[in-house]
């Protein structure tokens, strides 16, 4: 949870130095104003799920890693040992972190709570997504 709290402030801390900007060029121009809006949005979006999947299919010892994890020490590797690719990290972090979790879970709740919470009676302290996508997260 701290790598993900890291990778969140890595987004949003830009995205408020943005924001900042956006509301000076909306007091100046409104078409300004929605322009930048528009390009700070996508810019975000596209860090928060194609960007954090490409830093964690990174090639060498910083694989299976977002900045966050690397912060703390930690890696995401699959359990077969090959390295995460792009496509087992768009897969962890699109499809079943945000789209089955965030976007499925979020709505009954109790699926995004038992991801989450999960570690803390497995064995092998893995969440559900982690056993989903056969991966789990090491010390780097």
């Amino acid at each position: 949870m701290g790598a993900v709290a890291l990778d969140f402030l890595f987004v949003w801390v830009p995205i408020a130095a943005a924001v900042a900007v956006i509301v000076g060029a909306a007091s100046a121009s409104t078409t300004a104003g929605v322009i930048v809006g528009i390009v700070v949005g996508l810019a975000s979006l596209a860090y928060w799920f194609l960007g954090r999947s490409m830093l964690m299919a990174r090639g060498g010892e910083h694989n299976g890693q977002t900045w966050g994890k690397q912060i703390l020490g930690i890696r995401v590797v699959r359990d077969r040992g090959e390295p995460l690719d792009v496509g087992w990290a768009l897969l962890r972090q699109i499809l079943v972190k945000w789209l089955l979790f965030w976007v499925f879970g979020s709505s009954f709740l109790i699926p995004w709570v038992l991801n989450y919470l999960w570690p803390l009676w497995d064995d092998s302290d893995r969440a559900l997504h982690d056993m989903i996508v056969t991966t789990h997260v090491v010390r780097a």
